[in-house]
């Protein structure tokens, strides 16, 4: 892949060229050798990565830092500060959250393993080097003296979330594969007792499409390689299958189901490049190198940095050797994810995904622009209508959304308490009235160009319900009746007619509207409107049916 490795080459070289400007180069700081972040934070995690790119330019040979003597001295410091931020007993720290952290000392050691097997290659098998052999020997030392200390500190200690298990076993592996210390697979093999967390779906515990997917992969294939078992790479196969199907019109992954701190972010699938690639070469799979070609191409439109990626490159010469040019990611399709609870559908340039147990239940898109749907009810304890199953339909191909929401009361209790304090009082202990019901039946159905949502609600009566549209900030919206600036923040209640709402290239409409009431914020424990987006409310009294149509339509322009 020459004419991708030819990018990571140049981004990596440029990284370094603007990273070395935030180096603390003053003898007497405490953080000399380390990197400010973009938060003014100094920390050692964040220099292992530098030292990485660094090194990956440093030893280079096309690379514009090839044998800096100037490279190799900021190499050198930033290494002495990362050796004295570990702690002593060989943890390393996530300084705004975790202390004494097995998880971060695995992602530190993760990103220092592979500057450290390029050196550590380069030493026993005397390629021609840029620099002395003995210049090449401390970096080694102070790396395999950073691994070592990081690993025994990793054995028997603990973590927080599913993927920390396999990004310290994994890194236990290989330091087994590199040292021979079985120490540190016994270590390894405490975690992997608990087994794979990827679902039939490739779904791993956390749904963290934007995130954390990729530190699982990267951890299963880690253990793959270093234990030689290739059954590690039956998840990291079901997840890249699943992601081909999270990529929207614009090219962004959908994260909004994400349990974790990527949810609703924008993100592109950069960070899979390596996975899909080497995943596509290892096993033939031209599904997997499309992908990846795809991804180098989003890379290059959006102008993402892929520094990252230059060590493995050189680490493994048959990522440059090969040769593959087609593109092509899934752009037609609707797959229906039970375990995970999502139905992904995309056709062409709009997408669409439905969600199980989430108050923000739809969500259409229709080239980079987006629109959510809510349900909002105040009834007894209960704010918006939350799925409790997604259905086939399979007569009409759509889905039905159904919850049945109950309401209660407290009833006094049976004999005197021991307080009179009600707070104090054992709230368990109450028998309580059940009733009213307030039932949802929602279908979802494509239609061309977009999807009909139906809803009907039964149950209760009189109660007032908003359906809550929000579309992204920025945009129009006109319909029939009026002109509006979509300002962020802002909402508005749409009584008739259907509205149409654009912005730059795209459109996307929805109709017809109803306005029964104006009570949109809802009571105490609703959601505030979003701060990010334009909330186009359509309100009713219960019982109704209703049936919204969202179109996405060429932008008027």
């Amino acid at each position: 892949m020459k004419k991708h490795y030819e990018k990571i080459l140049w981004d990596c070289d440029l990284w370094v060229s603007q990273v070395i400007h935030f180096q603390v180069t003053d003898p007497s700081s405490e953080f000399y050798g380390g990197f400010r972040d973009h938060d003014g934070l100094v920390e050692p995690k964040y220099a292992i990565f530098q030292v990485t790119n660094m090194t990956a330019s440093f030893l280079n040979s096309q690379s514009r830092y090839y044998g800096s003597k100037d490279i190799y001295s900021r190499i050198t410091i930033a290494l002495d500060y990362i050796k004295r931020g570990q702690r002593e007993n060989g943890f390393f720290d996530l300084i705004n959250c975790n202390f004494y952290s097995g998880a971060d000392t695995a992602f530190c050691l993760d990103g220092l393993l592979p500057a450290y097997l390029y050196v550590k290659r380069l030493l026993e098998n005397e390629i021609e080097s840029p620099v002395q052999m003995d210049l090449l020997v401390p970096l080694k030392d102070t790396m395999e003296a950073i691994l070592i200390k990081g690993g025994k500190a990793m054995i028997g200690s603990g973590f927080h979330t599913p993927n920390h298990r396999w990004a310290i076993a994994s890194v236990l592996q290989m330091l087994t594969s590199i040292t021979g210390d079985e120490s540190f697979q016994k270590g390894a093999e405490v975690f992997m007792v608990e087994f794979c967390d990827c679902n039939e779906d490739g779904e791993y515990a956390e749904r963290s499409a934007g995130g954390y997917n990729l530190v699982n992969n990267n951890a299963m294939i880690m253990l793959a390689l270093a234990t030689g078992d290739d059954s590690y790479y039956v998840p990291v196969k079901r997840n890249l299958n699943m992601m081909l199907t999270y990529i929207e019109p614009d090219q962004s992954i959908f994260t909004n189901n994400s349990t974790r701190q990527d949810r609703g972010v924008k993100v592109y699938p950069v960070g899979y490049y390596l996975e899909y690639l080497y995943m596509g070469i290892i096993f033939e799979n031209e599904t997997f190198l499309k992908a990846a070609c795809s991804i180098m191409n989003i890379a290059e439109e959006k102008q993402i940095s892929m520094e990252g990626f230059l060590i493995h490159f050189m680490l493994m010469p048959k990522l440059l050797e090969f040769e593959y040019e087609t593109c092509g990611l899934l752009t037609d399709y609707c797959r229906y994810y039970k375990d995970s609870g999502i139905v992904r559908l995309r056709r062409g340039g709009y997408s669409a995904s439905i969600l199980n147990g989430s108050p923000t239940f739809l969500f259409f898109q229709h080239g980079d622009f987006s629109v959510s749907m809510k349900i909002g009810a105040g009834f007894c304890e209960h704010r918006y209508f939350t799925a409790q199953s997604i259905t086939s339909v399979s007569e009409t191909g759509g889905f039905q959304l159904k919850e049945t929401k109950t309401g209660w009361y407290y009833l006094p209790f049976d004999e005197p308490q021991d307080t009179t304090d009600w707070w104090k009082m054992d709230h368990t202990k109450r028998d309580k009235l059940y009733g009213p019901d307030m039932i949802f039946d929602i279908v979802i159905e494509e239609a061309e160009n977009g999807i009909d949502v139906k809803i009907k609600t039964e149950g209760i009566d009189r109660a007032p319900l908003r359906v809550e549209l929000a579309f992204d900030g920025g945009c129009r919206l006109e319909s029939e009746h009026f002109i509006a600036e979509g300002v962020k923040g802002g909402g508005m209640v749409a009584k008739a007619g259907t509205v149409t709402a654009t912005k730059g290239k795209y459109a996307i409409t929805a109709g017809p509207g109803f306005g029964e009431h104006n009570y949109v914020a809802g009571k105490f424990g609703s959601q505030n409107r979003s701060s990010e987006c334009f909330t186009v409310y359509f309100t009713d009294f219960t019982c109704f049916e209703h049936t919204i149509s969202l179109r996405a339509v060429p932008a008027a322009y």
